[in-house]
């Protein structure tokens, strides 16, 4: 009996485990999820990403480093699908799931969109380089609020970045 009851004592801590670390990996725990979803002209558009807080933090040339590849959002890497195919900073992509990243700059951005999908973070970007859908250059804005918790949102034909004082858009049209 006493084996049977740790037996069971251990399926059940390791299915929560499991579970959690499921959850986490999706950013499906409160307060750092986030999703993005509108309809353009009759056309879908969902972007999920993890949203980190500023704290206290210099972001953007501190904790998001300048020139460095970023997840854009925390966790697993941000991923944006398309229900129809769109012109992303005026290039034409096809419908479908495309993850985002960033690399940020003081004046500029360059905005990514690759076809390797559900990445923890960047960490293993180089290894998908080669499947870039998009890969172009927006320009920063500095905005005089601050923004505590990465957002991202979409307005009008642009998708808009936000963080700190920082705030990227990126143009969207169907």
């Amino acid at each position: 009996m006493k084996k049977l009851f740790t037996l069971t004592a251990l399926l059940i801590l390791g299915a929560s485990t499991i579970f959690a670390q499921g959850n986490a990996k999706k950013g499906n725990y409160k307060g750092s999820g986030g999703t993005a979803h509108e309809v353009i002209k009759g056309n879908n558009m969902t972007i999920s990403y993890g949203r980190p807080l500023k704290k206290g933090r210099e972001i953007f040339g501190g904790l998001v480093p300048y020139g460095q590849v970023w997840r854009t959002g925390a966790d697993e890497a941000t991923e944006i699908t398309f229900d129809k195919p769109c012109v992303f900073n005026g290039v034409a992509i096809g419908s479908g799931t495309y993850t985002l990243f960033t690399i940020p700059g003081l004046k500029e951005w360059v905005i990514i969109l690759n076809t390797d999908l559900h990445q923890w973070g960047a960490y293993g970007y180089d290894k998908v380089k080669d499947k870039n859908a998009v890969k172009e250059q927006v320009s920063v804005t500095t905005m005089s609020d601050v923004v505590e918790q990465f957002t991202i949102t979409i307005k009008n034909d642009f998708i808009v970045l936000e963080w700190d004082k920082t705030r990227v858009e990126i143009p969207v049209k169907f």
